[in-house]
């Protein structure tokens, strides 16, 4: 990155003006945001087929007015997910340092790193603790609240928690706004309907499809807004 020099004049105005300019450009230079969330829909569509041919672990069956009702854990997708995630953080970080190597200057995304890697480690223990409590409204459903809390602690829900603090760090408005969709998205569920009586291993395609598609066209976006924002 280079940066003409123009004097100020000795006015106190002109050196806070030119200095706020240059930290706005070495920020913006410091920005790589296609980068967390082209890996990120990479690894949610990578967990379609881990639901798909990985049998879920059902338990303690029972009959109910509606059909019967069944203990389901997936252990190979949540293992797949904790793996999975922790491994994106390494590639961001990797990606984050190389390209700021590149262009000469630092990188903030240590932060966004490690809160991903604290909420990974959060979401894990929610599942712990919830095998340990043995899904204490089963074979009801659990209230809304606590399925709002489920989803949020989702390794597809931590995502967008942890894009949170890389809004925070690039201070982009336009990231904040993306990452409060994605979790609207994730949260209500928004799925169209697509999925009913697919069977438990394509049921959760659909979200996945939809989380990871606007995900990487999110990348898409932001790539091409740094490329259109770059000096010719």
């Amino acid at each position: 990155m280079t940066a003409d020099s123009v004097p100020a004049g000795g006015d106190p105005r002109r050196l806070l003006a030119d200095a706020r300019a240059l930290a706005r450009r070495v920020r913006l230079a410091q920005q790589a945001t296609w980068l967390p969330l082209l890996v990120l829909a990479l690894v949610t569509f990578g967990a379609i087929p881990v639901y798909r041919f990985a049998q879920p672990v059902l338990s303690d069956c029972q009959t109910t007015a509606t059909g019967e009702v069944c203990k389901a854990w997936f252990q190979a997708a949540q293992f797949y997910w904790w793996a999975a995630l922790l491994l994106a953080y390494v590639v961001i970080a990797g990606g984050y340092l190389r390209i700021a190597r590149a262009r000469g200057l630092g990188t903030r995304v240590l932060p966004y790193v490690l809160t991903g890697v604290g909420l990974v480690v959060l979401s894990a223990a929610a599942t712990a603790v919830w095998s340990i409590l043995d899904h204490p409204y089963y074979p009801d459903a659990p209230p809304a609240s606590v399925q709002l809390l489920f989803r949020l602690l989702d390794p597809t829900g931590v995502i967008g928690l942890a894009l949170l603090m890389l809004a925070w760090l690039e201070r982009r408005v336009e990231l904040l706004v993306f990452t409060l969709g994605y979790l609207a998205v994730v949260l209500a569920p928004i799925n169209f309907g697509w999925g009913v009586g697919w069977g438990p291993n394509w049921a959760f395609a659909p979200q996945l499809a939809i989380n990871g598609g606007l995900l990487l066209l999110g990348s898409v976006g932001f790539a091409l807004a740094q490329r259109l924002r770059r000096p010719r």
